[in-house]
């Protein structure tokens, strides 16, 4: 049986003038007789569909906070370090553009569903002095340095709402465990110096780890209360004090935590509710140490497989 083949009138009509520019060509040269086609062509070309017409109405009445969202996070005083490269640093202004950003796109990145910054990370490129791999934003105080920091007597403040999305687990089936938040310390170029140092490189006052479903804390301790503040500034001389939970199992969920300092004393509080304080002659003997904040995903494994992402809504930081 043959098929019989429909034909629209605007294919019938550009059918007829190509015939009549048979006759045409004849008659007033190829030239017009090309130009009668081209404007036929150009007359004839399918208008949009309703459906292409309200896609596009669609797109362009997305609304932030409804349709999409986006974290809430400045940051024209962090750069990030990524678990490639030597490693890889990114610095502001080009932190900025990092949804499009083809280096840091696999690292860190939007999830519009829940207006998070994802921070995505696992074994790879580490930074002196550590054998693990990180992708963590660093403060700076000045946008593009490293050089200007705070003391505890100057008084520092953060505060992040962020979650756990996902974590690879050890071979005996516990999860592996991450670094969400830092106090690191800093030497200046003088007592860099002064001790024979060759980076600026001093101990973390404070690790927060995501610990099986749990907020755990970290610090540090001065061995030697008689030490000078000399021989204080070396790293051996302080060591880690056994890290302790929150009371609360956050799990996946998200939860706030807030990290405030002032002199001889730090205050880490989970969601309001518990407060943790060292306000100690540890903490006043670390008033010699310049710092800085850091957030993010400083995954402590070395399996191959080993993986894990964070999720920030919002980060904010007061001095």
């Amino acid at each position: 049986m043959n098929k019989v083949r429909r034909i629209s009138w605007e294919q019938l009509i550009v059918s007829m003038l190509v015939v009549s520019c048979v006759f045409f060509t004849v008659s007033c040269g190829e030239d017009e007789a090309d130009e009668i086609v081209k404007k036929a062509e150009e007359t004839t070309e399918p208008e949009e569909t309703e459906e292409e017409e309200e896609k596009e109405v669609v797109e362009s009445d997305l609304v932030e906070g409804v349709d999409y969202f986006l974290p809430n996070i400045d940051l024209n005083n962090w750069k990030v370090t990524l678990p490639v490269g030597n490693p890889t640093e990114v610095e502001p202004p080009e932190i900025l553009d990092y949804a499009t950003n083809e280096t840091l796109l696999p690292f860190m990145y939007n999830d519009s569903t829940d207006g998070s910054l994802v921070f995505y990370t696992y074994p790879g490129a580490t930074t002196n002095n550590t054998k693990y791999s990180r992708t963590e934003l660093r403060e700076q105080m000045v946008s593009g340095s490293n050089s200007t920091n705070w003391t505890f007597a100057e008084g520092a403040y953060m505060k992040g709402t962020l979650a756990l999305d996902t974590i690879s687990k050890e071979s005996d089936g516990d999860y592996h465990r991450t670094i969400i938040m830092q106090i690191h310390g800093r030497l200046t170029n003088e007592q860099r110096d002064l001790i024979g140092e060759d980076d600026n490189n001093a101990p973390p006052v404070l690790k927060i780890y995501w610990n099986d479903g749990y907020v755990r804390v970290h610090t540090k301790y001065l061995k030697d209360l008689d030490a000078t503040d000399t021989e204080a500034l070396h790293t051996d001389a302080w060591g880690d004090l056994t890290g302790v939970n929150f009371d609360e199992k956050v799990d996946f969920d998200k939860f706030t935590l807030e990290v405030k300092v002032s002199d001889g004393k730090m205050e880490i509080t989970l969601n309001d509710d518990q407060t943790m304080v060292y306000d100690d002659i540890h903490m006043e003997r670390w008033g010699i140490f310049e710092n800085y904040f850091k957030a993010g995903n400083y995954l402590t494994a070395l399996d191959e497989d080993a993986f894990a992402k964070v999720k920030y809504y919002d980060l904010e930081v007061s001095h």
